[in-house]
């Protein structure tokens, strides 16, 4: 397939610029997944399409305020550094700009002070390799002055970081939201589980390559970044047993879905583990654990639309967004949210 097969006409004010409040009172498109069929609906309502013994998968990676504002220590000159993924202690690969500033032996200060970077590395793609130095916790420091890495479709501030977090998350390491989890309140989950629905969590931080646009015309070109996941042994044993009595694993947003899909069976089991995926699922691809997605409205032509396209059928997906226009749906991380079942 092409590139240009997953191309819709997006107008720019259906850009979800901020969150709503509260998080579930954003727009639900119910989808039957093997009809297409569609009903409009708000995520307050989740629960009247989710039955007991069901099993919602999510991702309980946090995101770190992974950019940071600051000066070169000798001449007081801007930068702004991008922290990536974390390589040893206070040891971090970054993107920066201005790049040429960021020369071996460079230091860097942020925050009045309070940390500081030296570069170590130049990576061959022009990335950073830098130590940093602070008193005390580097994550506390971090908290207190790095911003979150918003996507670069929103242009407006956000003026609370915690919107920008699922209610849920605990790990941190995402240069991104699992943006589909940000429809979740605490008392809508506690209802969920009231309801006979079990919630299992899985571990999969978000690389900024999620917003990497695919180049090649040819989908089957495209080389996907690696992220890293983490599958407990109790939600794999809650896999199994959803699987066994005949509940449908639910996964609540693409990355929960590539963790899902990342894992090795052994006799038709899932089993716990951690690594690296850079799996690619598009149209024609077999799912192994999934029977249901909750996610969110995906940009033209990214990997996103194409898993979505996968798991929903390409002409039900393509035709989903279709209608998501005309009826003025909001879009992409801070927007509404599509229930495939």
């Amino acid at each position: 397939m092409k590139k240009s097969d997953f191309y819709y006409d997006l107008p720019e004010e259906l850009i979800a610029q901020t969150p709503v409040e509260p998080r579930n009172s954003s727009r639900l498109m119910k989808i039957d997944r093997k009809t297409g069929d569609i009903v409009h609906s708000r995520f307050y309502n989740l629960c009247d399409y989710l039955k007991k013994g069901d099993l919602l998968v999510l991702n309980d990676s946090r995101v770190l305020p992974a950019r940071l504002y600051g000066e070169k220590k000798d001449t007081g000159s801007f930068i702004e550094f991008l922290l990536l993924e974390q390589k040893g202690d206070k040891l971090w690969e970054i993107i920066c700009r201005p790049g040429k500033k960021a020369k071996v032996g460079t230091e860097f200060s942020f925050g009045n002070g309070i940390l500081t970077a030296k570069v170590i590395e130049v990576k061959d793609d022009g990335n950073r390799i830098v130590k940093f130095s602070c008193e005390g916790n580097f994550y506390a420091v971090l908290d207190e002055i790095g911003q979150m890495p918003l996507p670069p479709y929103i242009t407006e501030k956000l003026e609370d970081k915690e919107r920008y977090q699922t209610v849920y998350s605990k790990e941190l390491g995402s240069a991104a939201a699992p943006t589909a989890g940000l429809h979740f309140t605490k008392e809508q989950l506690e209802e969920i589980r009231s309801m006979g629905v079990d919630i299992a969590y899985v571990t999969l931080h978000v690389g900024l390559g999620t917003f990497r646009p695919v180049k090649e015309d040819d989908i089957l070109n495209h080389k996907m970044h690696s992220e890293h996941y983490h599958l407990s042994e109790e939600t794999a044993e809650k896999i199994n047993r959803t699987k066994a009595s005949g509940g449908r694993v639910i996964a609540v947003g693409t990355t929960s879905c590539c963790t899902l899909e990342s894992m090795e069976l052994e006799n038709g089991l899932v089993k716990s583990g951690d690594g690296y995926t850079d799996i690619f699922i598009y149209p024609g691809y077999k799912f192994k654990l999934l029977d249901g997605l909750i996610t969110n409205f995906h940009l033209p032509e990214s990997t996103l639309i194409m898993l979505v396209s996968a798991f929903l059928g390409y002409e039900n997906t393509m035709n989903a967004y279709k209608i998501a226009v005309e009826e003025k749906y909001r879009f992409f991380s801070f927007g509404d949210a599509m229930c495939i079942l």
